[in-house]
């Protein structure tokens, strides 16, 4: 009988997916507009995406001489605002409307505009130790300056007494210092401690250009349309992946450059950045190594004595050499998920929980917007400076990546992570049909997705009621290959996973139909009155996280 009534089931299906490509339609609206909008404004800053006017900007910048650090400090927020449009205009144009040239161009503005950037910090910095004797500090008669900003911190301590009983240096109204030998301080040397909120020091790696394949289909009667959206999603998320995991992990770094040989150094700071708390159990210290010859890289030798006070929020280490430092986090900590549930708040807007090992992290979304709603470690409530904060998916995902709550898998987590993985056109299919589902119907992970084979999924499903009691819900148990949905008769406390259709109900083509069957007339009113742009952003948060194959 399923089969009977497949083909009706699928084109109703395929007029609600008609949602995907009009969200698409309206990015790229959006899109458009945002470059009338720079256009208008005439503020000066080139237009990103125009390589004659970066080439202009980059040129006229290189040419200026003898700017301060409050100068190349005040520039480098156009510079890091620039950066940031580049890479979202990687991640977030459908790989359609992007060329391979757009693509290297983006690619090659970046990075230029991050070496300019790294050389202008240096210079400055040489400028300013030039004017070492009138930055004297009063007591010690050596040079202190701190300089402060959003984005950058700068310390730089200059040696101009060499009294060998100065050793350890901290800097005023702060707790950062460090403690050198007897060698150095009796030396002409120089310290510079460069925070900066941003990446300045992992090489910037080529994004692959987009490929003309793609891996999913639906079904014949929507393939036109569907195929091309679902490309156009999955690629998204894709190209979002692959340029955030070669980006490194950075949660603060601290620069130091002397001008002589070394011997051992102890440095004093505290953690500039509020997540870090959240996750400084998990974090692991190292030095960047300078072997050209191999490539850049991290490494952990060279570094002792490291030891961190919970109340104080302060880090002490010894280096063997000076060098940038930073504090790295593995990127998979919280996978796999040890469960998740989306649910209907009100009209057009859901709340995404995944319970990992450590954290309880809860997402609203509604329109095109997300909003961390709330962080939760080991069961204590943690206040996270993103909280409150709407955003849209992609500048959200990679702004929690950022503060250590990395629940987005790449292409390449499965090499690291023990999952259960499923075959990607299910999982899919599964998500788009969840995410049209959402206004009205919540879902939740099954433990019997575990012990069900690759080719289907297995979750639970019920209809939200406002009124109805959440401490005991009536969830319903679904298995969806794809293809074929159908209620199961075990529940999620039975003792043993079987296949068997739950008594008095039928197979059906996709969940919409299936969910039909015992949902109310008002809820599947509401799936059908759904905002397209809200079904768009669930359905891409569903298909960053991955929650059918990595709980």
């Amino acid at each position: 009988m399923d089969l009977e009534r497949r083909n009706e089931e699928l084109e109703e299906l395929y007029l609600l997916e008609r949602c995907f490509p009009e969200a698409e339609k309206l990015k790229q609206e959006t899109r458009m507009l945002s470059q009338w909008k720079h256009y208008i404004q005439c503020d000066g800053s080139p237009d990103p995406s125009i390589a004659q006017e970066m080439n202009t900007f980059i040129s006229l910048w290189k040419e200026k001489t003898n700017e301060t650090f409050e100068e190349v400090i005040e520039k480098s927020k156009v510079v890091l605002n620039l950066i940031e449009k580049l890479k979202f205009i990687l991640l977030e144009t459908p790989p359609c409307d992007l060329q391979d040239k757009n693509i290297i161009q983006y690619q090659e503005s970046i990075l230029q505009l991050q070496e300019l950037l790294h050389l202008k910090f240096n210079v400055a910095t040489e400028i300013l130790l030039r004017q070492a004797s009138t930055l004297a500090d009063l007591d010690s008669g050596n040079m202190e300056k701190v300089i402060k900003d959003e984005n950058v911190t700068l310390y730089v301590w200059a040696n101009l007494k060499k009294n060998p009983r100065h050793r350890s240096v901290r800097f005023s109204e702060t707790q950062i210092g460090f403690e050198i030998p007897r060698i150095l301080a009796t030396s002409d040397i120089a310290v510079r401690l460069l925070h900066t909120h941003y990446d300045h020091v992992s090489a910037l790696h080529p994004v692959s250009t987009p490929s003309k394949e793609h891996t999913s289909s639906v079904t014949e009667l929507v393939k036109d349309d569907v195929e091309n959206v679902e490309k156009a999603i999955s690629k998204e998320v894709e190209e979002e992946s692959k340029q955030q995991e070669k980006q490194s992990h950075l949660i603060q770094e601290e620069k130091l450059k002397v001008e002589e040989e070394q011997d051992d150094i102890e440095v004093k700071m505290t953690s500039a950045e509020e997540e870090s708390e959240a996750i400084k159990c998990e974090l692991e210290m190292k030095v960047l190594s300078e072997t050209v010859s191999a490539g850049k890289h991290w490494r952990t030798d060279g570094i002792s004595n490291v030891s961190y006070k919970p109340n104080e929020r302060l880090i002490t280490f010894s280096l063997d050499t000076f060098g940038p430092v930073t504090l790295i986090q593995d990127a998979h900590i919280n996978m796999p998920y040890q469960s998740w549930e989306l649910r209907p708040l009100d009209v057009n807007k859901v709340l995404l929980t995944v319970t990992t090992v450590f954290t309880e992290i809860q997402i609203q979304i509604k329109e095109n917007l997300c909003m961390l709603s709330s962080v939760k470690l080991k069961d204590k409530k943690h206040i996270s400076i993103l909280e409150g904060t709407w955003m849209t998916p992609i500048p959200f995902i990679i702004a929690l990546k950022e503060a250590g709550l990395n629940i987005f898998p790449t292409r390449y987590s499965h090499f690291y992570v023990v999952i259960n993985n499923k075959v990607p056109l299910v999982e899919v299919k599964a998500y788009r049909q969840m995410a049209l589902l959402s206004s009205t119907f919540a879902f939740g992970w099954s433990k019997w997705n575990l012990l069900c084979n690759s080719t289907k999924v297995v979750f639970k499903v019920r209809e939200h009621l406002p009124e109805e009691c959440t401490e005991n819900p009536n969830w319903a148990l679904l298995m969806f290959s794809g293809d074929r949905a159908q209620r199961l008769k075990i529940k999620e406390e039975s003792e043993a996973f079987s296949e068997a259709l739950k008594e008095e109900t039928e197979f059906h083509s996709t969940l919409y139909h299936m969910v039909r069957d015992f949902a109310s007339k008002e809820a599947m009113e509401k799936v059908r009155s759904s905002n397209c742009q809200f079904v768009n952003s669930v359905c891409h948060m569903l298909l960053s996280t991955r929650l059918l194959s990595y709980s």
